[in-house]
C-alpha cells in the first residue's frame, strides 16, 4: 500500500515492529550511545546555503544529501507534478557532466545515488565511501547551477513519469484511493494535487515550465547540504565552500500563503476500480509540528496502529476477522497541517460498513476513555526505539535532519522528539482524539471493486 508523501512511496505502516520484551534493553543501550552522539555542526555559506555536517567515524562511509525547499505544495493549478518531473530531469546532464555521467561516476566509485520528491521538498543523495565525498559534492554543485534541459529528453522522460503514474495510481486501486482522499480533504491547499501529477497536467507541461521551476527553486539559498559519516568538518567545509560558494544566490521564492478553510461536515466519496476486495480510508486534517498537540497525535497513531498488538489490528483482524489489514498514519513533520488517516482492507465477504464502524469504534474508545499508563508507555517505547534506530544509519540520520530543516522546523527539532514524546499524558491522547478526530472533520473514501474487464482474445498467429 502506497505512502503519501513521496513519489517513491513506501508502506503505509511507517514504523518497524519491535517486540516489547526487547524494548527496555534497546532503549537502555541506545540512550547511552546517543548521550555521546556528535552534535551536528551548522554553517551558512556567503550565498546563504545551509550546510550541516555530522561526524560519525564508526565506518568509512558517508551520505551526501542536497535538500531543496520545493515540492508539490509549490506548484500551481494545471501543473501538478512539476517538482517531480524536474527531479527526473536533474539526472539528464550538464555541459560538464553529460547525460548518464552522474550516476555512472557514482557507481564507478562504489556508491549509489537517487532522489525523491514529496509534498514539501525535493532531495538528492549519494551513499558512498567517505574518501569519495568530494566527488558527490562536485557533481551536486555542478547540477545546482548547470542543468541542461533538453526538449527531446523531456519528451522521453515525460513518458517515463506517465508510466510511473500508471503503475502507482491508475493500475493500483489503493493508490488511486489515497490520491482521491487527499484531493477531497484539501480543496484549497496544494496538498490537493498528487506529487506525481495528473496525466492532463503532465501533457500540458512545457520545457519553459521546468526552466522557471529550476530557476526559482534550485538556488543555494533555497537548499540545505548535509554530509553525515566518517568525515572531518574542519577539512570538508573548505571543500564545500570552494564548490558551492561560486553559485550565485537566487531570489527568495515567494512564500506559500494558501490555507485550508475549516471543514463543516463529513465528506464522502466512492471510487470504482478493478480490484479484489473493498478498501476504505478515513482522513482528518490535523496540525503539524508547529503544534504541541502533534506529539500526542503521534502517540495516538502508535496506540491505534503500531504493529499487530495495536488496537486496530487486534480488533479488526484478530478478533472480528473483518479486515485483512488495518492501520493509521500521521506525519507531524510537514510544512503545513496535514492528514491523519486510517485505512482498512476489507476481508472478502465482509461488509464495508462493518469495517468502517469498527474503526470508528476504536477512535471513540479513546475519545471517551484515556489509554492506560501501560499502553501509553508501550506506545512511547515503540516510537522512541524506532526513532533511535533510525539514527544508527548515516542515511536515515541525514534524512531526519534534512526533512526537519527543509520544512521549517529546524534540524534541532529532531533532538527534542524523544523528550516531547515522553511528556505526553493519557489525558493528552484523549483530548486530541476528541478535538481532531471529530465526525464533521472526516473525509471518507471507499474503493468499490469492479470485476476485471474481459479482453477479447488476440487472433492466433501462424507458426513461422
Amino acid at each position: 500500500m502506497p505512502k503519501l508523501s513521496t513519489s517513491h512511496r513506501s508502506s503505509l505502516l511507517r514504523h518497524s515492529v519491535f517486540a516489547c520484551s526487547l524494548l527496555s534493553l534497546l532503549l537502555f543501550t541506545s540512550q547511552s550511545s546517543t548521550a555521546h552522539a556528535v552534535e551536528p555542526k551548522e554553517f551558512t555559506l556567503s550565498n546563504d546555503m545551509k550546510v550541516i555536517l555530522v561526524e560519525v567515524p564508526k565506518a568509512p562511509v558517508a551520505t551526501v544529501q542536497v535538500w531543496y525547499k520545493v515540492g508539490s505544495r509549490n506548484e500551481v493549478m494545471g501543473r501538478a507534478g512539476l517538482s517531480h518531473m524536474l527531479e527526473h530531469m536533474m539526472f539528464k546532464g550538464t555541459a560538464k557532466y553529460p547525460k548518464g555521467t552522474f550516476s555512472r561516476l557514482i557507481r564507478k566509485n562504489g556508491g549509489m545515488d537517487n532522489a525523491f520528491t514529496s509534498q514539501d521538498f525535493t532531495a538528492y543523495f549519494e551513499n558512498l565511501a567517505a574518501d569519495r565525498v568530494t566527488l558527490a559534492l562536485e557533481l551536486e554543485a555542478d547540477r545546482m547551477q548547470g542543468l541542461i534541459l533538453d526538449a527531446n529528453e523531456f519528451k522521453t522522460e515525460r513518458e517515463v513519469v506517465k508510466e510511473e503514474r500508471r503503475l502507482r495510481n491508475e493500475d493500483d486501486p489503493q493508490g488511486a484511493l489515497v490520491e482521491a482522499l487527499f484531493a477531497q480533504a484539501f480543496m484549497s491547499h496544494p496538498y490537493h494535487w498528487p506529487v506525481i501529477g495528473w496525466f492532463s497536467d503532465l501533457d500540458a507541461m512545457s520545457l519553459d515550465d521546468l526552466q522557471r521551476h529550476y530557476d526559482t527553486y534550485y538556488s543555494p539559498n533555497n537548499a540545505t547540504l548535509l554530509v553525515v559519516g566518517d568525515i572531518k568538518a574542519e577539512t570538508l567545509l573548505p571543500v564545500i565552500a570552494r564548490l558551492f560558494e561560486p553559485i550565485p544566490k537566487g531570489p527568495s521564492p515567494k512564500a506559500l500563503t494558501v490555507t485550508e478553510g475549516a471543514q463543516h461536515g463529513e465528506r464522502r466519496f466512492l471510487l470504482k476500480r478493478e480490484a479484489q476486495v473493498p478498501f476504505v480510508m478515513m482522513g482528518y486534517r490535523v496540525p503539524n509540528y508547529t503544534s504541541d498537540d502533534s506529539y500526542a497525535l503521534n502517540v495516538l497513531e502508535s496506540i491505534l496502529s503500531h504493529g499487530k498488538s495495536a488496537r486496530l489490528y487486534q480488533s479488526l483482524v484478530y478478533e472480528q476477522k473483518t479486515a485483512l489489514a488495518v492501520g493509521a498514519d500521521y506525519g507531524l513533520m510537514q510544512a503545513d497541517p496535514g492528514l491523519f488517516y486510517f485505512y482498512a482492507v476489507v476481508k472478502p465477504g465482509e461488509k464495508v460498513e462493518a469495517v468502517e464502524d469498527a474503526v470508528l469504534k476504536e477512535i471513540q474508545r479513546l475519545q471517551t476513555e484515556p489509554p492506560s499508563e501501560l499502553e501509553l508507555q508501550r506506545a512511547k517505547n515503540q516510537i522512541e526505539a524506532a526513532h533511535i534506530f533510525e539514527q544508527d544509519s548515516n542515511f536515515r540520520q541525514a534524512m531526519l535532519l534534512g526533512e526537519a530543516e527543509t520544512i521549517g522546523a529546524g534540524w534541532r527539532k529532531v533532538s527534542q522528539f524523544v523528550e516531547r514524546t515522553r511528556a505526553v499524558t493519557p489525558q493528552d491522547v484523549q483530548r486530541v482524539a476528541s478535538q481532531y478526530l471529530a465526525a464533521d472533520m472526516r473525509t471518507t473514501g471507499t474503493l468499490i471493486p469492479l470485476p476485471p474487464q474481459t479482453q477479447s482474445a488476440a487472433p492466433a498467429q501462424p507458426h513461422q
